[in-house]
């Protein structure tokens, strides 16, 4: 549930999805869900040559199980709250 708590607080940001085929969709976050399935609004894609009918998407729906890398803007992450949170979740699953 830590990478679902992390990406609520990017909703609104703009942030890059690379999928398992090598597309890189740019978009702002609309939502996520539990399973990281992602919703982008305001979508462009850099390699128009090689997917040149992405050109007409403006707004996708991304399944989870196909991103490969999800690329962040750097004044957005807080890397202390990320560990500290990381921290407080595996002391969580150990006292279980």
């Amino acid at each position: 549930m830590l990478f679902y708590s992390f990406f609520k607080t990017l909703q609104g940001k703009e942030i890059v999805v690379e999928l398992k085929n090598d597309l890189a969709i740019r978009g702002t976050l609309h939502s996520v869900d539990q399973y990281l399935n992602i919703k982008l609004l305001n979508v462009t894609v850099d390699d128009t040559e090689n997917f040149p009918h992405m050109q007409s998407v403006k707004n996708c729906f991304i399944r989870g199980s196909v991103i490969k890398y999800v690329q962040l803007p750097a004044a957005e992450v807080d890397t202390e709250l990320l560990q500290d949170a990381t921290r407080r979740e595996m002391a969580q699953q150990k006292a279980k």
